[in-house]
């Protein structure tokens, strides 16, 4: 959900709503600092602060608060309140969370509209302090790395931040699987560059995050994708994927690089890199096949989950140990 193109959009509508976040979790709690809902007058809603009593609570206490007030400018005062899951609302988990509840009202158009324009474009973080009726952010420079996307410091401040950091990847193949492939991507945070050689390849509508590219000599494409970046392979040629494969492992900057096929099919690949000069190291960065372990279909909706269950499991891996990485050298 992008949280303040949703605020945006009801105030557009003279409709006040409601933003509940979570800004601070403790033990076993169904999600993390920074998970946001917004909640309009009728009892509809986006996003999800994780579901059940806890989310059921939030959206009745959120409609309460709608209702309270009815001049523009007259929202109610910014609530703040832990709720603990056991105790509280009689949920299995043993955590806690603490929820901020604040009403937005069509007199702060402008400051939304801003804040639209900022997400917009990404990433971005906003340094604020709760000032009775409302939350007065700050847009900072940066976006700090890491950490909680809400966390309230002791001394008041509220840091937030908001959008996504998107995994690149270069997806080659418009077949069956790959355009499997890009629906299951679709609610997830990819930014995708989708290659393939033939005119007619793709879908007269892809979903917002993914830029589609004809080119003849798909592995050239890769020359513009950022170090870190996934790519993976499922091209309707061999001669195709080969190119693409070996020019990914031999730039020796990609995060994953992944080939549809069979081991049989790995086999040949990798003894033709070898005979190209292609090192074992490198070589033995190749994933193939690609998914998880235990998942036997071959139907092209079923494998696209499978694949993107691993691409999260490696983004993630990815992420922890960067974060290792940078606390380490501190």
């Amino acid at each position: 959900m992008k949280t303040w193109a949703t605020i945006g959009r009801a105030l557009r509508n003279e409709q006040r709503c409601a933003l509940v976040s979570i800004v601070e979790a403790r033990g076993s709690a169904p999600r993390e600092p920074g998970a946001r809902m917004v909640v309009l007058e009728d009892g509809s809603f986006a996003g999800t602060i994780g579901g059940g009593t806890l989310e059921w609570q939030a959206i009745a206490r959120a409609r309460d608060a709608l209702a309270k007030g009815g001049a523009d400018g007259d929202a109610p005062p910014v609530g703040l309140e832990r709720m603990a899951l056991g105790p509280d609302l009689g949920q299995c988990c043993g955590g806690s969370v603490r929820i901020l509840l604040e009403v937005f009202t069509p007199g702060r158009s402008a400051e939304v509209q801003a804040l639209t324009l900022a997400e917009s474009e990404g990433l971005f973080a906003t340094e604020g302090r709760i000032a009775g009726r409302r939350v007065e952010r700050t847009i900072l420079d940066r976006a700090p790395d890491g950490g909680e996307d809400s966390a309230l410091a002791a001394d008041g401040r509220l840091l937030e931040r908001f959008g996504a950091q998107k995994q690149v990847l270069a997806l080659i193949g418009a077949g069956h699987v790959g355009r499997a492939v890009i629906l299951a991507l679709a609610p997830l945070d990819f930014s995708v560059t989708w290659i393939d050689p033939r005119d007619d390849g793709f879908p007269s509508v892809v979903p917002g995050d993914v830029r589609t590219v004809v080119a003849a000599a798909p592995a050239a494409e890769l020359d513009a994708a950022p170090d870190g970046a996934f790519v993976l392979v499922m091209s309707h040629s061999h001669a195709l994927d080969f190119d693409v494969v070996h020019a990914a492992l031999r730039a020796r900057r990609f995060g994953y690089v992944g080939l549809i096929g069979s081991a049989s099919k790995k086999a040949r690949f990798v003894s033709r890199m070898r005979q190209a000069g292609l090192g074992e190291g490198d070589i033995a960065r190749l994933v193939c096949p690609i998914g998880i372990d235990g998942i036997e279909s071959k139907q092209p909706a079923v494998i696209a989950a499978s694949v993107v269950a691993d691409l999260l499991r490696r983004r993630d891996a990815m992420a922890v140990a960067a974060q290792s990485a940078e606390a380490s050298s501190r």
